[in-house]
């Protein structure tokens, strides 16, 4: 899978997952940018998180709603 380290994230805006419960735990939040999708613990925001090329999350969500 072609991930990399997201650098200079600062600005981005982020949103948890609908799937997320409101007592913590498993939670993820994603930034997107025109081609770029950044992914990040939401029990840990200070981490660098995650970039994806929109292609490649594109592919993950279409084979994880299957």
């Amino acid at each position: 899978m072609n991930t990399e380290r997201a650098t200079g994230t600062s600005g981005l805006v982020w949103f948890k997952s609908s799937y997320s419960g409101g007592d913590g735990g498993e939670c993820v939040e994603i930034a997107a940018t025109p081609s770029t999708v950044h992914v990040r613990d939401s029990k840990e925001p200070g981490r660098e998180p995650l970039a994806f090329p929109r292609t490649v999350w594109s592919a993950f969500v279409g084979f994880a709603a299957e």
